[in-house]
């Protein structure tokens, strides 16, 4: 136990003597980091990103510059980590490799231009692939938790992601002990301790999205603890702006598809099946549509909970939400903090290999909703390249939902750019969902449920139904001609002019 003397140097967190005695400034911490590390921290969607940490390893890397040392490093995650977090290593062309999921403008034009190296993958796939040695040895993990207990386990913060296997695999451990997450978030987590790798695999037991099958802390070896570091730092914002007529629209058709899905015996009525929706403005406004279902009682299982999630969850819509981190905006984390009491026990928090899981998805019965930047007239999606070349963000864990869910539905504006691009073409140039995965898709014109349909009468149902009206009589011409040639074959194309609406685009400013 710790003696008074002790505890009142550190915050009150550190409940273990044995690591009140490895706190130092993060300055010291970041000596343990060296040119060429593979480094892996917390954070998911910008919830739980080491806060001090990566402002002094910027600083370290510039200092080595200065002296002659080429200093950049391998940066895995979560997901997404705060922007300002992201941008401090990009600025300097500190991160040579970068896995599995981004989203800040620096790091984005870094790995476009091919500056940065990226590996974008599947979420549930990031545990397996590390543990299998994939990205050679984890050489430190940074670590936000909001405590560490008596006997020297740690309480997770705002998001889990995948700290639960940086903390096992990691040679090195930083943590960053954060006093700013509520105390009263102690009991929100499962950490399950359960996963192996082929042939050692046993099926998960979660069978409804408010069990429990781990423990609420996370294990570590307290030897490899080389460094823990304190702060009283807030979480960054998910930036979130109020919805607007188009994503209002969209989520006006996702809530009729719901009522059509029970009138047909397919959802139960009160409760549907659980939701996931990936993370964005539109997603949000699709969950908050809920509101006007009149439902009760419903469930979440997704990646992130978002400001609508405590919305529904506060109104009694929504009884218990699952995910790996919270991806709220400033008024969002204040409602939390606010009445954590309450969330807590309408909240769990698992890791992303639990979260994403596609054994769990496929078994819970998952209405997967995802954003996408294009869909082409047969059902492929690409949620990643813009005009097939330049990444945006990455897959994240939209394949995770919507390969394995009940229902997978994707959602997007008809156009982008002012109209200069329509989310509608004749054949994507990047596929990241083929058309085997992709059931419904949904823009702010209509919905086109393309269940049970073959390829020709997908096309005529997605151009008529979710094309902008722009944009149709250039899509039917291209159809209607596809089709008419002698060797149409089952998926009519004309090769030639698959990819006219981006080259017009890319020569014109406007694929019109």
């Amino acid at each position: 136990m710790i003696t008074s003397s002790e505890q009142s140097e550190t915050s009150g967190r550190i409940r273990n003597a044995a690591f009140v005695t490895k706190v130092m400034s993060a300055d010291e911490a970041v000596k343990f980091i060296h040119p060429a590390d593979t480094v892996a921290i917390s954070g998911f969607a910008s919830a739980g990103t080491p806060k001090v940490i990566i402002p002094a390893l910027t600083d370290r890397i510039r200092e080595s510059r200065a002296a002659g040392t080429n200093f950049t490093i391998n940066l895995l995650t979560g997901a997404s980590v705060s922007t300002e977090t992201e941008r401090l290593l990009a600025e300097i062309d500190g991160i040579a490799l970068r896995m599995p999921y981004q989203s800040e403008s620096t790091a984005r034009k870094k790995i476009n231009d091919g500056r940065m190296d990226y590996v974008d993958i599947h979420l549930s796939h990031v545990a397996q692939q590390v543990w299998e040695g994939y990205y050679g040895t984890i050489d430190v993990a940074v670590v936000e938790v909001a405590g560490i207990t008596e006997s020297g386990e740690l309480i997770p913060s705002a998001s889990i992601g995948n700290n639960k296997t940086w903390l096992d695999v990691a040679d090195k451990i930083i943590l960053e002990v954060n006093s700013w997450v509520p105390a009263a978030m102690e009991g929100m987590h499962d950490v399950y301790y359960g996963t192996a790798l082929p042939p050692h695999r046993t099926p998960i037991q979660l069978t409804r999205v408010e069990d429990r099958i781990g423990q609420t802390t996370y294990r570590v070896d307290p030897a490899k603890v080389v460094a823990v570091v304190e702060t009283d730092a807030r979480d960054s914002a998910s930036p979130l702006t109020p919805p607007d007529t188009v994503s209002e629209a969209i989520a006006g058709h996702v809530v009729d598809f719901f009522a059509h899905e029970v009138r047909a015996g397919r959802l139960p009525a009160d409760t549907l099946l659980p939701l996931q929706a990936g993370i964005g403005n539109v997603a949000n406004a699709v969950l908050g549509g809920l509101d006007r279902g009149g439902y009760k009682g419903l469930t979440c299982y997704s990646e992130v909970i978002q400001d609508s999630m405590l919305r529904l969850i506060k109104d009694g819509a929504v009884a218990h939400a699952s995910s790996t981190a919270l991806a709220l905006s400033e008024n969002g984390i204040e409602e939390l903090t606010a009445n954590i009491d309450f969330y807590r026990e309408h909240i769990t928090l698992r890791p992303q290999e639990i979260s994403n899981h596609p054994e769990i998805v496929r078994r819970l019965g998952i209405i997967a909703m995802n954003g996408m930047l294009e869909a082409d007239i047969y059902g492929n999606v690409n949620s990643t390249h813009v005009m097939g070349t330049k990444i945006m963000n990455g897959i994240g864990g939209s394949g995770d939902f919507a390969r394995n869910g009940y229902v997978s539905m994707f959602l997007s504006p008809s156009t982008a750019r002012g109209g200069a691009i329509s989310a509608i073409v004749p054949m994507v140039p990047h596929v990241d969902h083929t058309e085997h995965d992709t059931q419904i898709i949904v823009t702010e014109h209509g919905l086109a449920d393309l269940r049970a349909l073959s390829p020709r009468r997908r096309a005529r149902l997605i151009i008529e139904n979710c094309a902008h009206p722009d944009y149709r009589p250039m899509l039917r011409d291209y159809f209607e001609r596809a089709d008419a040639q002698p060797d149409s074959g089952h998926t009519p194309h004309i090769l030639g002019e698959a990819f006219g609406f981006h080259q017009r685009y890319l020569q014109t400013g406007s694929m019109r």
